[in-house]
């Protein structure tokens, strides 16, 4: 079942390749450098196009998938912190019912959640990427998959705060908190959505445990 797509190069300028349009992420045009919608009809390229072979498309895309995640996670963090760095600069500019935002309760709590929140988060790539490292992305799916679902979750509740904190104005384009939420919020489909990280993460869980479990019944076994 792994050995049923293939990936193949195609020159943007070979005939039958149409570019209909460049498609917007939550309003947001990206373009040259987003998505487009593509029609391929009656297109023709030479076999030396087709990368490593036949069938192993899944193969070439796997390869890139774990180290990938992994900095999609990096640069997430990167977004997380400098919503941070907008959020402790505008409470601290404002005032509120005759204070400064930043002496408000419930907004101290709203950036030591986030502080909290954006360590976890780093401590897990750290540990994914040392993985990584020292036994390979194969060895370290369950690592790969914790992160990839949980940095963009804690960083979008990042941003979230921030943005409340600007109000009205956390939303238009005189920050980038709203373009970083719009992009955090795709992360979480984009390389695999939550759902099918965390269906893997319990399934390599239980593994593993049948395992030690395993390993222990027969040091037991033996010790008699």
């Amino acid at each position: 079942k792994h050995s049923q797509q293939s990936i193949i190069v195609v020159p943007a300028d070979a005939p039958g390749v149409k570019v209909v349009r460049p498609l917007t992420v939550f309003g947001y045009d990206d373009a040259p450098h987003g998505h487009c919608e593509v029609v391929f009809e009656n297109v023709w390229v030479p076999e030396e196009n087709l990368i490593l072979g036949e069938g192993r498309g899944f193969e070439v895309i796997q390869g890139r998938l774990g180290p990938g995640r992994i900095h999609h996670c990096m640069r997430s963090l990167g977004m997380g912190e400098r919503a941070m760095e907008l959020m402790v600069q505008r409470v601290q500019s404002r005032s509120t019912f005759g204070r400064k935002i930043s002496e408000h309760g419930v907004v101290l709590d709203f950036i030591a959640k986030s502080r909290m929140d954006l360590e976890a988060a780093r401590m897990l790539v750290l540990r994914a990427a040392d993985m990584i490292d020292k036994v390979g992305a194969k060895n370290a799916l369950k690592e790969i998959a914790m992160a990839k679902v949980m940095v963009p979750n804690i960083v979008l509740a990042v941003l979230d705060r921030a943005i409340q904190m600007f109000g009205a104005g956390g939303v238009g384009q005189d920050t980038p908190l709203a373009e970083f939420w719009a992009g955090m919020r795709t992360l979480r489909i984009a390389d695999g959505p939550d759902e099918v990280h965390t269906r893997q993460i319990a399934q390599l869980e239980i593994r593993q445990q049948n395992a030690r479990l395993e390993a222990r019944k027969q040091t037991l076994s033996s010790a008699r």
